[in-house]
């Protein structure tokens, strides 16, 4: 009787301990920080900035292209130009930065049309005055060093299209 007790033990309840251990060493794998995602050293504010600059920066292209097609002025046309080289650049930039953190971007293209010189000019100041207050609060207050650095510079860059489109936006007065 002690045999089939000690048989018992050895090929049925060992077995199960060990796979209760391998168990509860997975449970704790996963309750580590470093296997958690990714993207969970970004603030839901960090992240709520990426997706928005996202959506902005395509519009950025989407508009300088209609402003390079269909701009009166050449002056129009250049600002266009401008605005989809560099924020096709940016965009580039804060695509790696999402891919790295585990953040999905929104990748639908705006659908726009075009209406006037003076009007899309008009909208760039605007546009240029918000997007400088929201990359340089980023750069101050972001909690991702990577993303701030990319706000930073973006900042010097949105700050560089507003003054052109300021002075674009006074020669079409």
């Amino acid at each position: 009787m002690n045999n089939k007790i000690i048989t018992v033990l050895r090929f049925c309840v060992l077995p199960l301990v060990i796979a209760a251990l391998s168990l509860s060493g997975v449970a704790l794998a996963q309750d580590d920080p470093a296997a958690r995602s990714k993207s969970s050293s970004l603030s839901v504010k960090d992240k709520t900035f990426m997706k928005k600059a996202a959506k902005g920066g395509m519009m950025e292209v989407a508009m300088g292209n209609l402003a390079e097609q269909n701009g009166q002025s050449d002056d129009v046309k250049s600002f266009g130009k401008r605005m989809v080289t560099d924020h096709s650049k940016a965009n580039d930039e804060l695509k790696s930065i999402a891919s790295r953190k585990g953040v999905t971007l929104p990748s639908k293209e705006p659908t726009l049309k075009w209406s006037s010189d003076k009007t899309y000019i008009n909208m760039m100041v605007q546009d240029h005055q918000k997007d400088l207050a929201e990359f340089q609060e980023e750069a101050k207050t972001g909690s991702d060093p990577e993303l701030k650095k990319l706000a930073e510079d973006t900042a010097k860059m949105v700050q560089e299209h507003l003054d052109l489109a300021k002075e674009t936006q006074s020669k079409l007065q």
